[in-house]
């Protein structure tokens, strides 16, 4: 766990230190305003809707700055030669992923925290409640960091960023397509794809709407594991190569 938290605070360091960071935020920030006024603000609407429309469109944005944050976690390191003194190191592969992960999480929990500003003033407008707005912002991080385990995986596999984030962008895509596919298909196989899929199942049905259930809890959570094991088992792979 010490070299877990050593590169855990090397890397949260470098997301508070980079600028680059910060427009990723702000980015989040202003996208998240924009789509919420040209989709919630038009007519009167429930400040209900108007709060799932704001999980709505703040979920592409912050699975979409997830992606981004994630591309650099290992592709960089193997870029500018830093990942080979790592792997020379006695630092296990588990400790590199969890620590760069932790610290990226880290550094989305702080963006979806700035983003609460919104939903506040929903409820000084409105008629919802805190518990709502919690149930949603949990259900943003969960979705979030399912995304950045996935962009994590895609990192350790691609030579350098620019295919890391084509592959990031592939598999979530493809996931959250899954639900449409699934009308498409017939049962049990409908079955399958609607439980995999990774954003209007389990988040917009769910904690978009201010209800969290334990499948969707552990859907993301089996799904984040898996992807870090495969980019744990990737490292192991590509040291010996």
């Amino acid at each position: 766990m010490a070299a877990t938290s050593v590169i855990y605070r090397r890397e949260l360091g470098a997301y508070l230190r980079s600028p680059w960071s910060w427009v990723i935020v702000s980015a989040t920030l202003v996208l998240s305003g924009i789509l919420l006024w040209a989709y919630a603000m038009k007519g009167e609407l429930l400040s209900a809707i108007v709060l799932e429309r704001f999980f709505f469109t703040t979920s592409l944005c912050v699975g979409v700055a997830a992606g981004v944050l994630s591309f650099r976690l290992v592709a960089e390191d193997r870029a500018n030669g830093s990942l080979v003194l790592l792997n020379t190191s006695p630092v296990r592969e588990t400790s590199i992923i969890l620590g760069k992960y932790l610290a990226a999480l880290t550094f989305l929990v702080i963006t979806v925290a700035l983003t609460a500003y919104i939903p506040l003033l929903i409820k000084l407008a409105g008629k919802v409640t805190i518990s709502q707005i919690l149930v949603g912002c949990v259900g943003l991080l969960l979705f979030a960091g399912t995304v950045l385990a996935i962009g994590v995986f895609a990192s350790a596999l691609a030579p350098n960023q620019v295919i890391a984030a084509v592959i990031t962008g592939a598999i979530a895509l493809g996931m959250g397509q899954f639900y449409q596919l699934a009308g498409a298909l017939d049962e049990p196989v409908r079955g399958v794809f609607m439980d995999l899929d990774l954003w209007m199942i389990h988040f917009q049905q769910g904690a978009g709407r201010g209800v969290i259930h334990l499948k969707d809890v552990v859907y993301y959570a089996a799904v984040s594991y898996f992807f870090l094991l495969l980019a744990v088992k990737t490292l192991e792979a590509k040291r010996w190569q």
